[in-house]
This record gives structure tokens, C-alpha cells and sequence, in this order.
């Protein structure tokens, strides 16, 4: 709760627990087994930022986090604490927040789309988990796409890009090593398992602009960005990365701004651990780096997981403000991560931490957070402020209308396809004179059938045609590239949510597309890829 100019995270009998606005970016831990409470912290600490004019995003891997949407109700439980603290008297009141609500599956909130290009090989290698000489040939296919001007916008242009590597490694090996195969082939078909998780879907475009994540609505208050993770958490490769993804380019766009008076926006990584389960020491130390430096960006980070254990030394280290919910201590596993959890707090002279961490009840918490000096507060056990918002998910009716409402709807809503790395590289080879020659027999032959096969099709089978334009060029019936298109995946599969569109309309569209591209083919000319290869 926001109260004279401070937030309020927590109370007992003898003192309140305040967190600074200008430490806020001094990022923190919520930590805690299931059930104990921190989905409540969460609540709590993202309205307060709102309050405060900060933007905040974080990750809703059960539903319930909706409820920021909705103005809260009384609960037998939130009454006593809010009399028992004098919360009415410091400004506590029931009331809705400003959510934007996403989805990087576009069911429960706007789709969320990066293109492949802007997440770099690093990352993507990540989520395929390749091997380095796998990762080897990726790189090299992303290098030979930035310098040739072919952009790599979704799945089909990087299978489009591994073949035409492949097919021509003759040119590349000498510049850039060795490209085998058989790297090429594990790639594919680890691309395969991510077309099965999503990734169509997520790698695709309009493109993610991340300032629409930092904005404050008509009152001052900052948005609350909520990613519906529901679905997305059975891929954690995915989540992991697009979070790891978002907070680089953050880092990377941002400028510096220096020591603030609020941070200007605020990360929650829920499910912290698969970030970093798994995790090479040449990753480990980028993500330290990250962590360490992204505070003069006024970027304020909370990881949330279960045991400051799942936390690499080097990133806990710099969690300044902490909230520790109750452990469970019924194996030696246990045992150790509650004295792990217990070490990482100033300890307070009135009781045993170590002791307090398995007694504590839901919704109470061993709370510590910087003081003025920037030096972290002794451990208080406090009972952490009830969330002003609803205690819940929302129904879909309100869901669906507050996504009707949403300003971001137009921009973000239809899927886009534009000419990239696929469709040039197939008008490449229709354009090809000597194409029958280049390609191999038995594919000519694969060729001949499936055109003999198209015009055995009854009339009554066939679609329907629309009537020729005057001077129109007469199309083949069918298409070299129509039969690539096919085998490579590409088709005539769509993609997202694609609107109905007049001919004119179409026109125009492709002219801007095309206009479009000419120039992001020029600026990729120039691409620089950041910490984790993704474009800067």
C-alpha cells in the first residue's frame, strides 16, 4: 500500500515495514513454499507501485492475479488486519488498478510476437536447447541472414534460412567453418517440438514494442502489465527466454538515467528457477551483468521462487529488499534451504530466524528492506498488508471486455506476414531459369505429380475462382514455390487472427509492406546484436 510517499509492505504489534521508492530499484526477493502467501505480496507491492506513477509486468502462472482488474471486497481475514494496523486511517481503500492484459498464445490478452531476428541465436539456442556445434550452424545461418538482408521473421524463415545455408555451404565454409548437416538436421527438428509448444504463434508479427509496457493511464497511475502464463507454463523454455529476452532489451534500449526518485518500471520473474535451472557460467555471468547494472536504467527487478536456494549467489547478492514467506523443513533438503533462507536476513535480536521462517502463517512474512543509507534493514515478522484489489481471477465477460477496451487492440491484435527470408528465397527459385536443371530428378518428379495430381481435381472440387483483371499476367496453376511452400511447413497455414480484407485494402497493404521491407532489408545491413545476440 502507497502511504506517505512510501510503501507500506508490512505490520506487528511495534513497528511498520516500509520499502523507499528511490531503493525500490535495488531490486528484491519474494520467496515462500505454495500456499504461504506470495501471490498476496505480489498484489500488494504491484498496486503500490501503480500508485506511485510506476509501471509494473509480471507473470500470472495460476489466474488469480486478474483480480487487480476489480475493485477488492471484504473478507473476514482483510478486516481484522485493516483494523487491527489502522490501515483505513493511512489510506487504504478497496479499488481497481489499470491492467493491460497479454498472451503469447493471443487467448486471454493481447498476442505477444517477437520475430526470430530481434531474439537472436543466443537465446533461441537457448530454447532449443542445441549443442554448441549446434549452435555453431545457427549462428552462422543468423549471420549469413544479416548480411545478405534476409530477415528472419518466424519459423518458416529459418527453416528457409538452414536450407539455403546448407544448400550452399560451399560459399559459407570458408568464411565462417565447417556447417554439417547433421547440426543442420537436429535443428530443424528441434524446431519442430517448438512449432508444437507455440512457437508459430509467438515468432511471428506485429512485432513487441516494449514502451507499450511502460505507461501510466489518464489518473497517473502506472499500468500493470500482466502476462497470462496459465498455458505458457507448460513450455518453460519459452517463458524463461521471453522474459530473459524482454529484460535485455530493456537493458539495452533504455538510457541511463542514474539514482531516481522511483524506479521507472518494475519486473516481476515469477517462477525464478527456470531461469536459471540449467543455466552454462557463460549465461550465468550475462544475466549477473544484466542484474547488476540494469538499476541505473531505473528498472526495478523481484524474482519470485520458492527458496532463496533457487537464486545463484552472485544474483542474490544484489536483492536488497526481501520478503520471505514460510519454508517447510521435513527433509534435510529442506533444512538446509531454511537456513539458507535464514542467512540471508540481519538478524534481529528478538528472535531465532532460522526458527521463525517455519512457523510463520499465510500471509505473515520475515520481511527486510534497504534504509536510507542503502544498507539492508534488520529481519521484523510482520503481516503483510491485504491487497486493495480483488482476491481472485476475474470472470471471461469482464476479461474479454476490458481486451475490447484496450487502446493497444488495433496495433497488436492481427497477425501480419511480411515478405522475409521464406518469400524471397522461393522468388529466388521461381525466378530461376535454370531451375529444372539445378533441381535434383527425383524432385522433378515429386514436381510433375503433384501438378498432374492438381489437374485431376474435379470441377466440382475446385474453389472458386474470382473473375480475371484486364492485363492481369496469367499465374501458373501450380507453382514451384506453392510446392516448396508446402513441404517447408509454409502452405497456406494461417497464422493469428487474420481479418477479412478488400482487394483494395490488400493492394495497399502489400505496397506499404513491400515499402516497409526495402527498408528494414537496408537497415539490417547495419544490425548490432546485443548481450545475447538479439538485435539492439
Amino acid at each position: 500500500m502507497f502511504a506517505d510517499e512510501k510503501i507500506l509492505i508490512g505490520c506487528n504489534e511495534n513497528t511498520d515495514v516500509y520499502l523507499l521508492p528511490k531503493l525500490a530499484n535495488r531490486h528484491g526477493l519474494i520467496a515462500g513454499a505454495t500456499g504461504t502467501g506470495k501471490t498476496i505480496t505480489l498484489k500488494t507491492l504491484a498496486e503500490s507501485f501503480s500508485d506511485m506513477g510506476v509501471p509494473v509486468f509480471l507473470a500470472d502462472m495460476k489466474g488469480d492475479i486478474s483480480g487487480l482488474a476489480k475493485i477488492g471486497s471484504e473478507t473476514e481475514k482483510i478486516k481484522t488486519n485493516v483494523d487491527k494496523y489502522g490501515l483505513a486511517q493511512k489510506g487504504f481503500r478497496y479499488q481497481a488498478y489499470p491492467v493491460e492484459f497479454w498472451d503469447l498464445f493471443g487467448q486471454k490478452g493481447l498476442p505477444v510476437r517477437v520475430t526470430l531476428s530481434e531474439m537472436g541465436p543466443t537465446l533461441l539456442g537457448k530454447i532449443l536447447n542445441l549443442s554448441e556445434a549446434q549452435q555453431g550452424v545457427l549462428n552462422i545461418v543468423f549471420r549469413v541472414a544479416d548480411e545478405e538482408s534476409l530477415l528472419i521473421i518466424d519459423i518458416k524463415d529459418l527453416k528457409s534460412m538452414i536450407k539455403y545455408v546448407v544448400d550452399n555451404k560451399d560459399r559459407f565454409e570458408s568464411q565462417y567453418g565447417a556447417i554439417a548437416d547433421k547440426s543442420a538436421n537436429t535443428i530443424l527438428r528441434s524446431l519442430l517440438t517448438l512449432e508444437d509448444q507455440g512457437g508459430n504463434e509467438f515468432f511471428f508479427e506485429p512485432s513487441l514494442e516494449l514502451n507499450d509496457f511502460i505507461r501510466v493511464d489518464e489518473n497517473g497511475k502506472g499500468v500493470i502489465n500482466i502476462l497470462d502464463s496459465q498455458k505458457l507454463s507448460l513450455s518453460p523454455e519459452i517463458y524463461s527466454t521471453f522474459l530473459l529476452w524482454m529484460l535485455s532489451n530493456l537493458f539495452e534500449n533504455l538510457p541511463e538515467v542514474g539514482d531516481m526518485d522511483k524506479p521507472k518500471f518494475v519486473f516481476f520473474f515469477d517462477e525464478a528457477h527456470l531461469l536459471f535451472d540449467d543455466m552454462s557460467a557463460e549465461f550465468g555471468k550475462k544475466i549477473e551483468q544484466i542484474v547488476r547494472l540494469i538499476r541505473s536504467k531505473g528498472v526495478g527487478l523481484y524474482f519470485i521462487s520458492q527458496s532463496p536456494a533457487d537464486i545463484p549467489d552472485d544474483i542474490l547478492a544484489q536483492l536488497g529488499n526481501r520478503v520471505q514467506h514460510a519454508l517447510h523443513a521435513y527433509t534435510p533438503k529442506d533444512q538446509k534451504a531454511v537456513k539458507v533462507a535464514a542467512d540471508t536476513f540481519r538478524p534481529n535480536p528478538e528472535f531465532k530466524t532460522e526458527d521463525v521462517i517455519s512457523e510463520l502463517g499465510i500471509g505473515q512474512a520475515l520481511v527486510s528492506v534497504l534504509d536510507e543509507k542503502g544498507v539492508p534493514g534488520m529481519v521484523e515478522k510482520v503481516d503483510i498488508v491485504p491487497p486493495q484489489s480483488f482476491i481472485g481471477p476475474i470472470d471471461d465477460a469482464m476479461r474479454s471486455e476490458l481486451l475490447d477496451l484496450s487502446e493497444l487492440k488495433g496495433k497488436y491484435w492481427d497477425a501480419v506476414d511480411p515478405e522475409s527470408a521464406y518469400e524471397i528465397l522461393l522468388n529466388k527459385i521461381d525466378s530461376n531459369p535454370n531451375i529444372e536443371s539445378e533441381v535434383p530428378k527425383e524432385d522433378v518428379q515429386i514436381i510433375e505429380e503433384a501438378k498432374a495430381q492438381r489437374q485431376e481435381i474435379p470441377e466440382s472440387q475446385a474453389p472458386a475462382e474470382e473473375a480475371p483483371q484486364e492485363e492481369a499476367p496469367q499465374q501458373p496453376a501450380f507453382g514451384l514455390g506453392e510446392i516448396i511452400g508446402t513441404v517447408m511447413g509454409g502452405g497456406q497455414a494461417q497464422k493469428g487472427r487474420r481479418a477479412k480484407k478488400s482487394e483494395a485494402q490488400k493492394m495497399a497493404e502489400r505496397a506499404a509492406s513491400q515499402a516497409a521491407n526495402t527498408v528494414a532489408r537496408e537497415v539490417t545491413r547495419g544490425i548490432m546484436r546485443g548481450l545475447f545476440g538479439q538485435m539492439k
